[in-house]
């Protein structure tokens, strides 16, 4: 078995020796075992937190590289008018604490992806949205507090204080 321990830049020169295609579900563990697209095992022993990426290179601790690919699964997607609507959909979804991706197609027509739920799809079409169910990648957005597409914890207080002698902490 390959032990996946460590994660690397992108712009390696190394040679990706085989890829590891898992649904969101599984992208957000750190610990899992599974087996590659050409049938090796391996272990994934990394730390919590950030999510694997579609495209995201691993090492192993014997020196091979493994690209992480996402897999196809259930999702909808809502495709939406740009601009206000968009934006909207977008607040209202997010409302709910649900991961979201959000792109533009080939034609140009803008949507949001989210695993299917039946209330969210409801909002969805009485937003304006029409929606497809279909087997695609899911790959969310980060969230607000992620830097350069990665999840990092939100280790930095909130509070602060004013010349008047109290402070607030949010």
């Amino acid at each position: 078995m390959f032990e996946l321990t460590k994660r690397i830049d992108s712009n390696t020169q190394d040679a990706v020796f085989d890829t590891l295609t898992l649904p969101y579900e599984l992208r957000i563990r750190g610990r899992l075992k599974a087996v590659t697209d050409n049938g090796h095992d391996v272990g994934l022993f990394l730390d919590r937190g950030p999510v694997l990426r579609n495209g995201d290179l691993l090492r192993a601790s014997s020196g091979e590289v493994f690209s992480i690919s996402a897999a196809d699964e259930p999702v909808t997607t809502a495709y939406i008018e740009n601009g206000l609507p968009l934006a909207r959909l977008c607040y209202h979804l997010g409302n709910r604490h649900v991961s979201l991706a959000i792109g533009v197609d080939a034609d140009g027509r803008h949507w949001i992806r989210f695993p299917p739920d039946h209330v969210l799809e409801e909002l969805a079409i009485l937003l304006g949205a029409q929606l497809t169910h279909h087997q695609a990648p899911f790959d969310p957005e980060s969230g607000a507090y992620a830097h350069a597409g990665r999840e990092q914890s939100h280790a930095h207080s909130h509070e602060h204080s004013h010349a008047d002698g109290h402070t607030h902490a949010h």
